[in-house]
């Protein structure tokens, strides 16, 4: 029998996946059919998944929240600290062979630069590639908290028309520094990455792209 922690996971890969999308309704007898799942830890999941911010409640439904201004300004801000400092650690412990890994997801990337989806999923590899290589557990599980509230954006802002290619150059460029074992360097590329992905988020929703 699949318990509360399967149960919480299946709902946040499916939200993740975009299953479940920001203002979609989460029915507890619904998502217990679809996981094979007891209503209980289902239940479980769904409140740990309130807790979290994750969920927001619509009158007496839960519905997966999405993120104001404010909230998306609070986590590039978080997110970008976070794994500037994950791309620095990187550059201190990352093997050879990890380095190598990183230069080749941006080489197959670049063949699905046409399919924003498929390009999303990509990333998200490629900064958990880099995340890993920090060898920081910590940081590791605040890392993971972060991007499991980048899944309550609407949109990836890798669909914009040029973003793609210019996302995967910078992320050549945290690679080399990574690579060269500059830290500092590492950082701040993967910071300004960061920034030029806020920045195309902040056009999407103003209307401008």
């Amino acid at each position: 029998m699949k318990n509360h922690t399967d149960a919480y996971r299946m709902i946040v890969d499916a939200i993740d996946a975009g299953t479940y999308k920001p203002g979609s309704r989460l029915v507890e007898s619904e998502l217990a059919d679809r996981f094979q799942v007891s209503r209980t830890p289902i239940r479980e999941a769904l409140q740990r998944l309130e807790t979290q911010s994750m969920l927001t409640r619509d009158g007496r439904s839960l519905i997966v929240a999405s993120l104001d201004h404010n909230q998306l300004a609070e986590l590039y801000e978080v997110r970008a600290e976070l794994e500037g400092l994950a791309a620095q650690l990187a550059a201190q412990h990352a093997t050879p062979e990890e380095v190598r890994v990183l230069f080749d997801m941006i080489s197959s990337d670049r063949k699905i630069i046409g399919d924003p989806e498929k390009l999303s999923r990509a990333n998200r590899r490629f900064h958990n590639q880099i995340h890993l290589a920090s060898r920081n557990r910590y940081l590791i599980k605040q890392l993971e908290m972060v991007h499991r509230s980048m899944a309550l954006l609407t949109s990836t802002s890798l669909a914009v028309d040029g973003r793609g290619v210019m996302a995967l150059n910078e992320h050549e460029a945290i690679v080399k520094a990574i690579e060269q074992h500059d830290g500092e360097a590492a950082n701040k590329a993967l910071k300004t990455h960061l920034s030029y992905a806020f920045e195309t988020r902040l056009k999407i929703d103003a209307g401008e792209l």
